[in-house]
Formats: C-alpha cells, structure tokens, sequence
C-alpha cells in the first residue's frame, strides 16, 4: 500500500519564499482573507484529511472499483464516509463567492486543496474536482436564478457536477456531435443523446447530479458553430432545491478501464431529459472551455500527483533495499549489500521524479495566480488578459507535467525492480492511475497543436512573447546578480533556442501546413523543459539566498539546489533533442503512404 504525506514545507517555500502569495493577494479583493495564519490552518487540515482519510482509501477503492446495478452506481466502501466528511467540512465552496455559499477564499489556495486531495486518493478526488468544473462554467455563464440554485447547492457539496461531451463515434472532435435539444414552451429544453466517457457520472454520494451537457438545437449550424450548453440534473427540484422527481437521466454502463476504479466512468444516457440553456444558443463550446480548461488545470495536477506519489515512495524502499555494491566502495558492510540508494541509476530516476514533482508544483501555483486576477479583476480588460495568459500556459502545464508525472510513476516502478510490477506496494497503480492523464481533457497532441496552433501562430507571437519576455527579464537580472548565474545563462540560451526554432517552424509551414503539426510535440515539450527551467532557477536563487544569509533550515535548501543542479544537467538538456527533431524533415513523417503501413 503507498504512504501519503502531505508537502506541506515544500507548499510553504514556493507560496511564499518563492512566489509571494501574500505580495499577490494584497492586490485581489477579499485577498486580505487569506492570512498566512489562514493559509496554515487550511494547508494543514486538508493535509490531515488527506493523509487520513482520502489515502488509506486509494489501494482498496483500486481494488473493490465502483459496481454498476440497474442504472445505479456503488462506490468503493469508505468513499461515501470520506464525502460526508468533506460536506461536513465545507471544503467544496472553499474559493467560490460567499454569496452562494462559499467562502470567497483566491481560487489558487483551492487549487493548493486539490493538490494534497488528488495525490492522496484521485479517483476520489474526480467527484469534487469534476463539482469544481460545473461551477466555474456557472459561475461565468449562468443566470442569477441558475446560480442562485445549482452553484449554491454544488458548493454545499450536497450535489456534483460533470462535463458531458464526447460521443460514441466523436471523441475530441465535438463537430460531429449529435445530441439533441428541442425547445419548450416555458422555456427548458428536452434532450436526447448518449455521452460517453463520464468521469463521476453515477454514484452514490450526493443527493443529486448536475450534468453540463453540449447539444445541438433544431436548426443550428453545422459543426462546432451548432452546440449549445445545457444544465440537466438526475433529479428536477424546486426553486429552492428540494428535489421532486427523476429526469430523464440514466447511467447505461460503466467503463472497466486500466485505472481510476475508485471513479465511475459511465455512458449517460439522455431520454428526454429537462434541460436548461447555459449561456447563449450556439456558443456552448466556447462556454464549455471554462469547464475545460478548469479540467486541463486539474489534469496538470494530476501530473504532478502521479510524480509526487511516486518519489515518496520509492526513496524509502530505495534506502532500505540493499542489493549490490556501491561502485565507489562499500556502504552498509554489515549487509549483504548497499542500500540501492547508493546506485547511480536508482538516484536518476529518483531525482527525476522529485525534480518533476517539485518543479511543477512551482509551475501550477504560479499559474493559479492567473485564476484568482479572472475572477477578481477589477476590468474586463485585466480580466481577459489574465485568461490569455492562462490559456497559453494550461496546455504546457496539461501535456508535459502529465508526461513527466507518467515518466517518474515508470521510474518509480523500476525502483522497486520485480516488486514494483506487483501490486503490494501500489507502485503499479500509481502508474495505471496516471496513464489516463495523458488522454482525456485533450492528448498530448492536441494540447500540442493548440499551443502552436492557437495560442502562437493564430495569435500573432503576442502571448509566446510576453513568455520569453519573463523568461529574458529574469535570466538577465540574475546573470548580473544572481547567486547561481549560470542557470540563469542556461536559461537565456534555451529561450534563444526555442524562438529561433520556432520562427524556423513558421517559416517552413508557410511553405508545408504539415510542418507545424509535425513538429507540435517537439515545441510543446521543449517548452515544458524551458518553463520548469525559469521555476527551477527561482527556486535554486531564492534557496542560495538563504543559505547565504543563514535563515531556516539549511538541508533543505540544500537539497533544493542539488536537485536544481540535477534538473540543469540532466533534465534540461533534453530540450535539445527536442530542438532537433522540430529541425527535422516533416517528409520524415508524413511522407509515407498510408498503404505502406501495412506492410510489415
């Protein structure tokens, strides 16, 4: 069975050592709320929840996987315990507006909640993550009465939220949906269709369901010009929320799948089912982005998890399996061996997955900055400008810290060596649990070619220069300055690179459309390396800094800058590779025919 220990020293260091949470909430209304007292109190219980609730559940909600009876959903025992704690605890409303029953607490202080509860327990923490999704899109796109009812009841907790898109023939191309919403007269829609790939979509933990559903009206256009939002409960209610009858909802099966049993993933379907339009008619995939990208958000964490996990427990088992000597002399001469730790190889992957854990963590708190500027925004104009920001970065922060946490739950396996590939030590599950990360809420190259595609050519350069630009102004004030100048010089010439590959890919594109697809992953991935790049070089600058002056504990700066030094050497330099291959032929790729696949 894996151990769970929250990082509560390491959440301490980049909230405020690195990232200055408190600098940031001084600037967001209602940020003098999230007092560092405040912040301790909350990190610290949502520690206790998880480590004690949520983690002794993960192995055996693995195991027992939800059941499917008659439509209905059984969780793994203990699940619906720990959700009643959490609905006890009002957890769910903790950065939602105190107006609809929350606490109005900076969005990016839930996100440090979403952390500690997704690496204790994911599949348990799919329920309230999905509620988080369903109530941002509210949030944004709903009417006053829409939130009045179903925002207020998602943030007791009492009910959940999905996302309901993917079709069985359409997966990520949502053009080719077909579910149906015909108009009624007071108003509400009836709906008609069948969604697939539902995570959190029957079970038996809240009194109720709120599914937000795309489908197409009579009449609309063609393609993703034609979908609309919709609110459909499993139960109809009254204005207030007391439920009164069954919606044409139903589960017709559950997915079984590699990982996540602890989370049902089920095929909805909608006979018509009472609807309610969210938003305008014919704009539900751009309403339906909120949702999404809340989902991308929580997907990175989920990256972060799969790696977080995973080197907490390897190290131990690497400390006290002795196997072999140590190729520099001997370690333990009472043992029949060395501790493995003592081994090369066994330090690499460890290291890997610490500096990918640490790393991102960095990269994910930073981001949720952006979150709390788009709901607290005093401007339109601040407000747009913070989701573009975000909006650049949530597919590097989706695709490559769900690669890296899927590399370091393989790494953390091979630790383990045989024992790893069973299932004692829940090494294995780490990895089945993380290997969906890199699929839903967009693949990998999706995510990579809405980074190229969308979010640097269609835009003109304007966001991917305002990320050099951070990246430039940081390297050069520390090259100067700095106390690890040299990462900051790395830092520099990794940023020349990728801006010279790019305007590379761009130019040839103009003259093969291919040429920027073929090279999406590559772009993608070194911009992934670059961006933990920029963290790891703040992280290793705010560590020397005080070691320097002697504050606080110094092994553990120290051990941030030996793992600062590992990134730079280790993992940094894969950017290259990946530089290389955006250089290559696009012929090397699509040159060959499709018959030739075939022919083996």
């Amino acid at each position: 069975m894996t151990i769970y220990k929250a990082p509560v020293r390491d959440i301490d260091f980049v909230i405020n050592d690195v990232l200055d949470y408190q600098a940031h909430y001084a600037q967001i209304p209602g940020g003098e709320e999230a007092s560092p007292d405040m912040i301790d109190a909350i990190v610290s219980e949502a520690a206790k929840f998880s480590e004690e609730v949520l983690a002794p559940l993960n192995q055996s909600g693995d195991e027992h996987g939800c059941v499917w009876k008659d439509g209905e959903v059984t969780t793994p025992p203990g699940f619906k315990e720990a959700y009643d704690l959490w609905v006890e605890g009002g957890w769910q409303g903790l950065s939602h507006p105190a107006e609809y029953g929350g606490q109005g607490l900076p969005m990016s202080l839930g996100l440090i909640k979403s952390e500690l509860v997704g690496t204790a327990n994911w599949s348990w923490g799919m329920y309230p993550g999905l509620s988080l999704g369903a109530m941002n899109t509210l949030y944004v796109h709903g009417t006053e009465e829409q939130k009045g009812l179903y925002l207020s009841k998602l943030c007791e907790a009492t009910w959940t939220g999905t996302m309901c898109l993917t079709e069985p023939h359409c997966g990520s191309d949502l053009g080719q949906m077909k579910s149906k919403a015909e108009p009624q007269a007071d108003g509400s829609y009836k709906l008609t269709g069948t969604k697939i790939f539902i995570s959190a979509g029957e079970h038996d933990l809240a009194e109720n369901i709120v599914h937000i559903v795309l489908a197409r009206t009579p009449g609309a256009p063609e393609g993703t010009k034609g979908i609309s939002l919709f609110i459909v409960p499993k139960f109809l209610s009254d204005a207030e929320g007391n439920i009164t009858e069954r919606n044409g909802v139903s589960c017709g099966s559950i997915e079984k799948k590699m990982g996540i049993h602890g989370n049902a993933t089920c095929v909805i379907n909608f006979d018509d089912a009472t609807g309610y339009m969210l938003g305008k008619e014919n704009e539900g995939l751009a309403a339906m982005f909120t949702f999404m990208n809340t989902a991308r958000i929580g997907t990175a964490i989920q990256g972060l998890a799969a790696s977080e996990l995973a080197y907490q427990n390897a190290w131990p088992y690497a400390m006290d399996r002795h196997s072999m000597r140590s190729l520099s002399g001997t370690k333990n001469p009472d043992k029949a061996g060395d501790a493995i730790i003592h081994h090369a190889d066994v330090r690499r992957m460890l290291l890997t997955a610490r500096a990918y854990a640490e790393g991102g963590r960095a990269m994910i708190y930073d981001a949720a900055k952006y979150s709390d500027v788009m709901v607290h925004a005093a401007t339109q104009e601040e407000r747009d400008a913070a989701e573009n920001e975000l909006g650049f970065l949530t597919p590097i922060l989706k695709a490559f810290l769900t690669e890296t946490g899927l590399e370091s739950a393989s790494n953390a396996m091979q630790v383990f060596g045989g024992h790893g590939f069973i299932t004692e030590h829940g090494m294995e599950q780490i990895y089945r649990d993380a290997r969906i990360a890199t699929m839903y809420e967009g693949t990998t190259g999706i995510q990579a070619m809405d980074l190229i595609g969308r979010k640097v050519v269609l835009d003109g350069f304007k966001l991917y220069a305002g990320f050099s630009k951070k990246l430039y102004k940081f390297g050069f004030k520390n090259l100067l300055t700095g106390k690890r100048r040299r990462y900051s010089a790395k830092l520099i010439g990794y940023t020349l690179g990728l801006n010279w590959k790019t305007i590379k890919m761009v130019a040839r594109a103009s003259r093969n459309r291919d040429a920027v697809a073929a090279a999406s992953f590559d772009f993608l991935m070194y911009s992934g390396y670059l961006s933990m790049a920029y963290y790891w070089a703040m992280m290793a600058e705010v560590a020397a800094t005080k070691l320097a002056a002697g504050e606080g504990d110094s092994d553990f700066y120290q051990a941030k800058l030996e793992t600062a030094e590992f990134y730079f050497s280790r993992l940094l330099p894969r950017a290259k590779a990946y530089a290389a291959t955006m250089d290559s032929s696009t012929e090397s790729v699509m040159g060959m025919d499709p018959v030739r696949f075939a022919l083996r």
